[in-house]
């Protein structure tokens, strides 16, 4: 895989809506739910797989992907990696959140802290961009962000790739 760059701070590019949604500070799911009348988290895939060259030193990692969204619209991508390095608090929550929202632990939960966000456009050469595709067509580049949570010891890495149903919540 070619490795993307990602920055912080956001560089210029999206637009000032798409802008005001990759630099939220707050949790993602908290906007979703203020802008829809019906929000959903659809969990797609759960289990140990090897995480993203770009993501971790880990050989193995537990990895969660599920899509956001809003009145039935798909809006959110977001693919979580915890390496599987030890068990811990963060490890057992993650495997039994089901369809629940990670950003409601993550931003509900006292002790978290949470890196930098960084930036990123992804296109069809990152394996990301190819699975938010099996979710519908998609144009050429998409942007995305990730930060590192931290609590007692364990780091998740959370990714969120913006899908082109965002543009409807503004």
């Amino acid at each position: 895989m070619r490795r993307h760059h990602w920055h912080t701070p956001l560089c210029p590019g999206p637009d000032a809506a798409l802008r005001s949604w990759l630099t939220e500070t707050g949790s993602l799911t908290a906007r979703c739910i203020r802008h829809s009348q019906h929000f959903a988290v659809r969990l797609l895939a759960y289990g140990k797989a090897r995480p993203l060259g770009d993501e971790a030193n880990a050989r193995r990692a537990w990895v969660r992907e599920v899509v956001l969204e809003c009145d039935g619209r798909p809006v959110i991508f977001a693919h979580t990696t915890l390496p599987c390095n030890r068990g811990g608090r963060l490890t057992r929550w993650l495997a039994g959140l089901g369809s629940r929202s990670l950003g409601s632990l993550l931003f509900s939960y006292p002790g978290f802290r949470r890196g930098p966000i960084e930036f990123c456009r992804l296109d069809a050469r990152h394996p990301l961009y190819r699975r938010a595709a099996q979710l519908g067509p998609l144009p050429a580049v998409l942007w995305a962000r990730r930060s590192l949570h931290t609590l007692a010891g364990q780091s998740v890495l959370v990714t969120e790739v913006f899908l082109p149903g965002i543009a409807q919540l503004s």
